[in-house]
């Protein structure tokens, strides 16, 4: 945690920065290990080149930000109070009225993004997400540690679906199973709501579950994550019940081959926009190219969906420690969906799978 204060600290410096105020949930969890959904209450970790830094959330929650081991102050407000007035306050004694800031455009609200601007009036402000995406990019041997074993309890969500098949049960049935299983393991929640979609319902990538049936001769998807210790895991299988046709097999295959070359690409050197364009080849070469609707994959930590994005226009080139999703798919509307996702890291040589569930087709009978 102080390491990741201190290589921040640098960056202000550098950039002359006088305060950087870090508002997303992910990110202030980064810095203090202290994971809180504050919903429209304010919570925020303030950094200064050389000053002390601060947490800033509301009372109810400033011991559990001590015990997550937050050894720096905490200003905790009642309801009643006005928590964006303590926080200019203890900026202005550290830093005065300063001249630069940083802070997530990408997530700061327009209401205290125009407050801050009233009580900095001469102050300018600066985007401090790239330099977040960088530190947190590369993820140490803790990191990896606790994203292998949100994978194993991935795995083991997708083993207790397929189980769960038969004919006539609901998507949201398999769905309360999964979850159920997996809170008697100790799972607190989801990476995002579990999906389960069968037959012309897997044609949606994202779709949403409902009290559809499965029924002989459907495609089954499963995408579903959990979160452990404050890092995420993100798996697709898709399996069939009854055993496919010859166009749902070649399909079916056409997908697994583009994400196993995509995985074996995956080295130090090799550029995010190579294995998405890698994966693309293969599934337009068979003929379904306008079926596959979206990117490659997304990097994976704290955040289910973080940076960066595997997309073929993404020049970043791959660098050990990285971890990210690779996750093809083919979808026909009002047909056929498939798609096939692992969660991988990039070691000295090659990409390593967290997730291991065998990607083989597996019939359902």
């Amino acid at each position: 945690m102080i390491k990741r204060i201190q290589t921040f600290q640098q960056w202000l410096n550098e950039e002359k920065i006088d305060a950087a105020i870090i508002t997303s949930t992910e990110n202030v969890f980064y810095f203090s290990r202290f994971y809180s959904d504050p919903h429209e209450r304010l919570l925020a970790i303030v950094l200064f080149q050389r000053e002390e830094p601060f947490l800033i959330c509301p009372l109810m929650e400033a011991t559990s930000a001590k015990d997550k081991g937050w050894d720096y102050p905490i200003f905790g407000y009642k309801d009643t109070e006005d928590p964006l007035q303590i926080l200019t306050d203890e900026i202005k004694k550290r830093v005065g009225n300063g001249t630069t800031f940083a802070v997530e455009k990408n997530h700061i609200n327009a209401f205290r993004y125009e407050t801050l601007q009233r009580q900095f009036p001469r102050a300018s402000f600066k985007n401090a997400e790239d330099q977040l995406n960088q530190q947190r990019l590369i993820k140490d041997d803790a990191e990896l540690e606790k994203l292998e074993k949100a994978a194993e309890l991935a795995d083991y969500a997708i083993r207790v679906g397929i189980n769960e098949i038969k004919e006539g049960v609901t998507e949201l049935q398999i769905v309360a199973a999964i979850e159920y299983e997996l809170k008697k393991k100790g799972v607190e929640k989801m990476s995002f709501p579990t999906i389960v979609l069968t037959g012309e319902k897997a044609a949606s990538p994202h779709g949403t579950p409902g009290l559809t049936k499965v029924k002989k001769g459907d495609f089954v998807l499963f995408d579903l994550g959990v979160v452990y210790e404050g890092y995420c895991s993100d798996i697709t299988r898709t399996v069939h019940y009854g055993g496919p046709t010859k166009k749902q097999g070649e399909i079916y295959e056409t997908v697994l081959r583009a994400q196993e070359k995509a995985i074996s690409m995956s080295r130090p050197g090799v550029s995010c926009g190579t294995l998405d364009m890698t994966a693309r080849k293969i599934i337009s070469e068979a003929g379904y190219g306008e079926y596959f609707t979206h990117r490659l994959g997304h990097g994976l930590g704290i955040s289910v969906h973080e940076f960066p994005s595997i997309t073929e226009s993404n020049p970043l080139p791959l660098k050990k420690g990285m971890v990210f999703t690779i996750e093809p798919g083919i979808y026909i509307p009002n047909e056929i969906g498939v798609r096939i996702e692992d969660d991988v890291v990039v070691t000295d040589h090659e990409a390593l799978s967290l997730t291991r569930f065998p990607k083989q087709l597996q019939i359902i009978s």
